[in-house]
């Protein structure tokens, strides 16, 4: 009788062996994700400013979700490389508050992070869904980037520092959709052609159709060429007039020397020595001062205005500066503001001043304060700052004739809104008067720049922006950065002045964007993209997951 034998064979030991990512797809997955998504966002901003990285950023974290990961895991890894980015973006924080940092890092990267969310749910449900609801699904999630930007900005008084749209300040060709919808358009455009190359990758690699053309991705690069080439022509044919030779004086001041009685002496005598020394070697039509930076605060020292209307008289020019002043009419716990004045060297300071409207978070007053008002202690600039009232261009008298200047103090540029209001009053240049050093010599500065460039284009304003340790500049009013000052080791951390000479486009002398005519309307579009994307997807059975046929070996019997 022949034996029966009706076992398995043992291995084949020549059979190709899985690899060690075969064997623990999730954690190639998680680790991929989390070092791509949090490397990507932190090299498309300055201070590293590889603007290219804005083009890859999401895709990642969008491919991943075509393999819909579990969500658990999905949320912990995509949202805490967005946490962690954000946190190491602001670093710069910890130069005035280390809670401010690790507060406010997280919260930033938590209020993007609900973006990959939603991300989740909308791939997870079109996968295998006709193209105009996959197409409509990744508009409405590129819109939904926008609104979570827009939100920023005015939640918990607002803080939308570096929407993605300032990756590209120094690609000035991507950026003139912003005079037509904002930089919420840039931000817009960026994202959508990160969903549609992640749609590309999947397609290409892990999907098994035949062709390997996506549509997502052909749509996402019409809107983007769309978007962008059509304007490029406005960059050509410029009808470019001289304005002004205008000196930036930077003094670069130590925050505790600024601030000491003991040094405030010397302060001035810096100030007068940098302004009369560009004054001689110059001769600029205007001069230009950096946020606060007088020693005394104006109205309250009588000694404050005798003494800026002699430099301004000296140099020969008006001299538009930014200083603490108070208002001793308002009740002692309201009189201080942050703002700016002009001194004209004939007529002396102009009694109409300006007075900062947006005040920086963990800086000039803390946020929430019936809840964080405990932080005072660690925030060493404190809370007493009053904000002031609407827009108000001040005026510069100069030898071609008046010039109405909207001024931004600092934190304020980082507002579309509040430049708007400016150049609806009436303002042809915009001037951004700012003192990051609170902030030391890392990022703080760039970072801060790149939204200047933005306020520049939306406006189709030219902008003056001077610090008082760097950024210093202007930008024309396609974004163009024109001129920046730097020290003699090519540093924009240094003291000095130079003059610059401002010109405009005489194309838009007199003339309103149609994003100053008509504001934020594309947040709007959003709000509808958004919502229409939300209805689609909401009204389409998910696919279901294709049951695993499990693997099974060969048996054989032997009579």
């Amino acid at each position: 009788m022949t034996p029966s034998i009706d076992t398995l064979p043992p291995d084949d030991p020549y059979a190709p062996q899985p690899s060690w990512a075969e064997q623990n797809p999730k954690l190639v997955w998680s680790v991929s994700v989390f070092a791509l998504t949090f490397l990507l966002t932190f090299l498309a901003f300055p201070p590293v400013d590889m603007g290219e990285a804005a083009y890859l950023l999401l895709v990642p974290a969008a491919w991943w979700a075509f393999q819909a990961p579990a969500f658990r895991l999905y949320a912990a890894v995509t949202l805490g490389a967005n946490v962690l980015a954000w946190t190491a973006l602001l670093a710069w924080l910890h130069n005035v508050t280390w809670i401010g940092m690790l507060l406010l890092g997280p919260l930033v990267g938590l209020i993007g992070g609900a973006w990959f969310l939603a991300a989740w749910w909308v791939i997870g449900r079109i996968r295998g869904q006709r193209v105009v609801v996959r197409v409509f699904a990744l508009l409405g999630l590129a819109a939904l980037w926008v609104l979570l930007e827009w939100v920023r900005g005015w939640i918990f008084g607002g803080f939308p520092w570096l929407p993605l749209a300032a990756s590209q300040w120094q690609r000035p060709a991507v950026l003139q959709i912003a005079a037509y919808g904002g930089a919420w358009a840039v931000s817009f455009i960026l994202v959508f052609f990160n969903l549609g190359l992640a749609a590309l990758v999947q397609r290409l690699f892990l999907e098994k159709e035949a062709g390997k053309r996506s549509p997502e991705f052909m749509v996402a690069m019409l809107v983007f060429v769309c978007a962008t080439m059509p304007l490029l022509r406005e960059l050509f044919g410029q009808e470019r007039q001289k304005i002004a030779r205008v000196a930036l004086v930077q003094p670069y001041i130590d925050q505790g020397e600024k601030w000491d009685p003991d040094r405030a002496r010397a302060v001035l005598e810096t100030l007068e020595e940098l302004t009369l020394h560009a004054s001689v070697s110059d001769n600029p039509d205007a001069i230009l001062w950096p946020e606060a930076v007088v020693p005394w605060a104006l109205h309250r020292d009588p000694n404050v205005q005798p003494w800026l209307e002699t430099v301004a008289r000296r140099a020969g020019a008006p001299l538009l500066l930014g200083t603490v002043f108070t208002q001793p009419e308002l009740p002692a716990d309201k009189q201080w503001f942050n703002g700016a004045f002009v001194v004209d060297p004939r007529q002396g300071l102009q009694s109409a001043g300006y007075a900062k409207r947006k005040l920086v978070p963990f800086g000039e007053y803390i946020p929430l304060r019936p809840l964080l008002g405990w932080l005072e202690k660690f925030v060493p600039i404190g809370g007493e700052f009053q904000r002031g009232g609407g827009a108000r261009p001040l005026t510069l008298r100069l030898p071609s004739g008046e010039l109405p200047v909207g001024v931004l103090i600092c934190y304020e540029d980082t507002f579309p809104a509040l430049a708007r209001e400016n150049t609806l009053r009436g303002a042809e240049v915009l001037a951004v008067l700012t003192n990051n050093g609170w902030f030391g010599e890392g990022g703080a500065a760039y970072q801060h720049a790149a939204h200047s460039v933005l306020r520049a284009v939306e406006n189709r304003r030219p902008l003056i922006r001077v610090g008082n340790g760097g950024w210093s500049g202007w930008i024309d009013e396609y974004g163009h950065i024109r001129a920046t000052l730097t020290g003699p080791d090519g540093r924009v951390y240094f003291r000095g002045h130079e003059t610059v000479e401002i010109s405009r486009d005489l194309r838009w002398q007199g003339r309103a964007s149609f994003y100053v005519q008509h504001g934020d309307w594309f947040v709007i579009v959003c709000v509808v993209v958004a919502s229409l994307g939300y209805y689609l997807v909401r009204t389409v059975r998910p696919p279901r997951p294709e049951p695993e046929q499990p693997q099974r070996r060969s048996r054989f019997r032997i009579r």
